[in-house]
């Protein structure tokens, strides 16, 4: 089973572009961020004549998260709990049924955080907190759990093409790391670096100053996975060809092979 993540920076632009991806990489179940429409105005159908159900969680003009699963969905969550003022569409979870058994996904899109000095970092942090909580209490289901999507997280300096650049940025940041280093302490497997120790492995890339010609990119978007899913992992890509396509999105899909069968 191929499980992905994509940041399509507006499903609307990214329409023909995902539906390329879809057809080339055949993913089982994949998380999108920032759709940037209401779920109204989502595409629905044109994933829908791919085989996909789709569930979406959707905010005009920014953030928005979907999940489209070739599975029917026994179970959809939206909004990461512990904060009933956060009206920001930024997480959704999904439970389907495998050969293997129940497979649950939880589509993120962490909070950016800049700049460090404004409300928007402790939000960042405050965010990174409530995730915390909530993989903890799902851990305790010991089923197989993906938690996919933008993190907006540089984890290690071998993450960036310039960690000097970055001393500053709130994706670098220590507190930063530091949070996402206590998600994985609880016994959560990355999947990239469950696979490979390379540098210069990188998944965003920024429109300007020739940051895709330089290769002067970034690894922010991770697959984190529970202990039931990261004993099934069978191989994990990144698919930065799609950064060369017309008007691309400056994030690349990542995805997972796992041993819990296809239907």
């Amino acid at each position: 089973m191929r499980i992905a993540t994509w940041n399509v920076n507006s499903i609307k632009q990214r329409q023909d572009h995902a539906v390329a991806w879809l057809k080339e990489r055949q993913p089982d179940l994949v998380c999108f961020q920032e759709i940037k429409c209401v779920d109204e105005a989502f595409p629905r159908e044109a994933f829908e004549a791919l085989g996909y159900n789709v569930a979406v969680h959707g905010q005009k003009g920014f953030n928005g998260v979907a999940v489209l699963s070739r599975m029917p969905f026994d179970e959809v969550t939206t909004g990461l709990p512990g904060d009933e003022a956060d009206v920001q569409s930024r997480f959704i979870e999904v439970v389907v049924s495998t050969p293997k058994g129940a497979l649950r996904v939880c589509g993120i899109y962490l909070p950016n955080g800049n700049p460090p000095d404004t409300e928007k970092y402790p939000y960042k942090l405050g965010w990174m907190a409530r995730l915390k909580t909530l993989i903890a209490m799902r851990l305790a289901y010991e089923e197989p759990l993906v938690i996919a999507g933008d993190y907006n997280v540089i984890p290690a300096p071998e993450d960036v093409h310039d960690p000097a650049l970055w001393m500053g940025d709130a994706l670098f940041l220590p507190k930063t790391r530091a949070a996402f280093r206590e998600m994985l302490n609880l016994g959560l497997t990355e999947a990239v670096r469950a696979t490979t120790d390379e540098a210069k492995l990188y998944t965003f890339w920024d429109y300007q100053a020739g940051a895709w010609q330089k290769n002067n990119g970034i690894r922010i978007d991770h697959l984190l996975l529970s202990p039931q899913a990261a004993d099934r992992l069978k191989g994990v890509g990144i698919d930065k060809h799609t950064r060369t396509w017309e008007k691309p999105s400056d994030h690349v899909p990542v995805w997972a092979d796992f041993d819990l069968g296809s239907k």
